[in-house]
């Protein structure tokens, strides 16, 4: 299967729910690199619009900015402004708050799988991140001596 015989839509549905999931994942970045290189080449090839400008509804350091939305099959996403963006394109304002993306029914996994073959990237053998942060193993479960709820008695 060509890139090319992805539809713009399978690619929105994929690409809403890897943003989806990098919302609240503990290490989201791995998921925005998709995102972000995802919209880029469709922006490349014409597959994409930029829409406009809009208000960001969490400000960086106390200070608004705007973000860019993007139309892809009939879904819509914010990805960072550039410079150009903010002299090419017309600044829509606050984001309306009442329109949302449809839901697609689609795994995490398939959805990556679509975006990596759309991206001709290899996928990952194994989770970008561990669980387990040091290599020595949890001292959980093992016994201390005393039991949890007597005071050790001081030696004169």
């Amino acid at each position: 299967m060509k890139d090319n015989q992805i539809s713009n839509r399978e690619l929105a549905e994929s690409l809403f729910i890897v943003n989806r999931h990098a919302k609240t994942a503990p290490e989201p970045r791995h998921l925005y690199d998709i995102k972000k290189h995802t919209i880029d080449k469709l922006l490349n090839e014409n597959r994409a619009k930029k829409v406009g400008l809009h208000f960001s509804d969490h400000p960086k350091f106390s200070q608004q900015h705007s973000t860019l939305l993007i139309e892809v099959g009939g879904y819509y996403f914010h990805v960072p402004a550039t410079k150009k963006d903010f002299q090419d394109l017309e600044h829509l304002g606050k984001v309306d708050q009442s329109y949302r993306n449809p839901k697609p029914k689609l795994s995490l996994s398939r959805a990556k799988r679509t975006l990596y073959h759309y991206l001709n990237w290899k996928q990952p053998k194994k989770p970008a991140y561990s669980l387990q942060t040091s290599s020595q193993p949890s001292m959980l479960g093992q016994p201390t001596g005393s039991p949890w709820n007597q005071r050790r008695r001081r030696r004169p």
